[in-house]
């Protein structure tokens, strides 16, 4: 199925537990029109979509459907911020330890499942 910014964010609006006030008070709106992106019946100027994204604590791509990631962890969105401006050589390293970590800690996580 797929999901387009209205479904996306009215997904994410309810999985944090707000109300459509809520997210119109943070970008200056009203509920009847964060309803109106919800349904598709308008869309959003890019201006007010990256408004709501803030809002909501997730990226633009998530909501525009750029990405099937729901990035939740700023911490790590920095992460990856301050990886793309690292030198290659000490990008690849990096990635390449991550790797290692994320294969170990998979296998781990298997190992658990099968005990």
């Amino acid at each position: 199925m797929v999901m387009d910014f209205g479904s996306r964010l009215k997904i994410v609006r309810e999985e944090k537990g707000l109300k459509r006030e809520d997210i119109a008070s943070k970008i200056g709106t009203s509920a009847a029109i964060i309803g109106r992106y919800e349904r598709g019946d308008r869309t959003p100027s890019i201006d007010i979509a990256k408004n709501i994204a803030e809002a909501l604590e997730v990226s633009l791509d998530y909501l525009v459907g750029d990405t099937t990631v729901l990035l939740k962890d700023k911490k790590m969105l920095y992460r990856l911020e301050v990886l793309q401006k690292i030198n290659p050589n000490y990008k690849d390293r990096i990635l390449y330890m991550l790797d290692v970590m994320l294969k170990d800690a998979q296998n781990n996580s298997l190992t658990e499942k099968l005990a």
